[in-house]
C-alpha cells in the first residue's frame, strides 16, 4: 500500500513548501494542489472573491484522481491542498489512503508572511475568508497538525517526521497484517 499526503492549511501557512520538502526528503511523487485547479478558479480568487464549494468539488475531485492513479501505480505521494473543510477532505481520500499534515498557525503570522509573499494569484485579503470556513482535523480523522512557529526549516522538520511516524505505523500494520 503506497502512503498519500495532503500538507493542508489556509493560504500562506506553508503548504508548497513543505510539500515539496516531503518530495524531496522522502522521494514522494509531488503535485502542487493549485495547479489542478481550473482557469476560472484562478481568475475568481486573483480577482479577491472567495471560491464556494461548487468552485472547490472539481478540483478536489481531480486532485484525488490523481492520488488514485498513483495509488494503482504503488507510488507515494504529497501534494498541497487547503482541504479547509472535513467534507472536502472526504472527497480527497475517496478509494486511496490518505494522510493529512495540517500547517496551523495564528491569523496574524500567515497574514504577514501572505505580506512579503510576491506572484501568487490569491490576494492576502482572501486569509480571513479561509479562516472562516476553515474546520481542523478532528480526532476520528487520518492526520496530524503541525505548528507553523519558528523558522521554515522547523516547520518542514516537523512535518516531515510526522509523515515518517506515519509511513512508519503503516509499515509496520502491513508487516502484521503478513
Amino acid at each position: 500500500m503506497s502512503i498519500h499526503v495532503v500538507v493542508m492549511g489556509v493560504a500562506g501557512c506553508g503548504k508548497s513548501t513543505v510539500a515539496e520538502a516531503i518530495h524531496e526528503r522522502l522521494g514522494y511523487v509531488y503535485a502542487e494542489g493549485d495547479d489542478f485547479h481550473p482557469q476560472a478558479n484562478i481568475d475568481k480568487m486573483s480577482a479577491g472573491i472567495p471560491l464556494t464549494d461548487e468552485d472547490r468539488w472539481p478540483w478536489l475531485k481531480v486532485i484525488n484522481t490523481w492520488m488514485v492513479a498513483r495509488e494503482a501505480l504503488d507510488e507515494n505521494t504529497v501534494v498541497s491542498s487547503s482541504a479547509l473543510k472535513r467534507s472536502y477532505r472526504e472527497v480527497l481520500a475517496q478509494n486511496v489512503p490518505t494522510f493529512f499534515v495540517h500547517l496551523t498557525g495564528s491569523q496574524e503570522l500567515i497574514q504577514q508572511r501572505l505580506n512579503e509573499r510576491k506572484g501568487h494569484f490569491m490576494p492576502p485579503a482572501l486569509l480571513p475568508s479561509q479562516f472562516a470556513i476553515l474546520e481542523p482535523l478532528q480526532p476520528d480523522e487520518n492526520g496530524v497538525g503541525v505548528s507553523i512557529e519558528g523558522s521554515v526549516e522547523e516547520m518542514v522538520e516537523r512535518a516531515v517526521a510526522a509523515v515518517n511516524e506515519y509511513a512508519a505505523k503503516v509499515a509496520a500494520q502491513s508487516q502484521q497484517a503478513k
